[in-house]
């Protein structure tokens, strides 16, 4: 069992980093599409909303997988999933947005877990 423990950071930093990682190219490939979402939620500026989304998630996301930095990057992936969940999954009276609701803040306190230990022994930084 002692021989897993080196792989539980890396797997945890690989499952949330590389999570944060492909939604940002999501956003970045489906650009208009996010945006007109946005828009539509009455989210202002919506356009600067998801370029400032897009490189939170894949700089974020990049510092989480590769334990680079993780501190400042699992601070921001933490703050942005728990606005996420505020700003679009605050309706509780549709069960799917709110258990969308709880997995992002289930996700930030991974994250908030990350800025407290660091990356562990397997990481850019070690």
């Amino acid at each position: 069992m002692n021989q897993l423990l080196p792989w539980g950071p890396l797997l945890a930093r690989i499952f949330i980093g590389g999570l944060f990682l492909i939604s940002g190219i999501a956003k970045l490939t489906g650009f208009a599409g996010v945006v007109a979402f946005a828009e539509s939620t009455g989210i202002p500026a919506a356009s600067l909303a998801i370029i400032l989304a897009i490189l939170v998630e894949v700089l974020g996301g990049l510092s989480v997988l590769l334990g680079y930095k993780i501190k400042v990057g699992a601070t921001l992936l933490a703050i942005f999933a728990i606005a996420t969940a505020i700003l679009f999954h605050a309706d509780f009276a549709d069960q799917a947005q709110q258990a969308l609701f709880m997995k992002n803040f289930a996700i930030a306190g991974g994250l908030l877990y990350m800025v407290r230990f660091g990356a562990g022994k397997m990481a850019i930084e070690k």
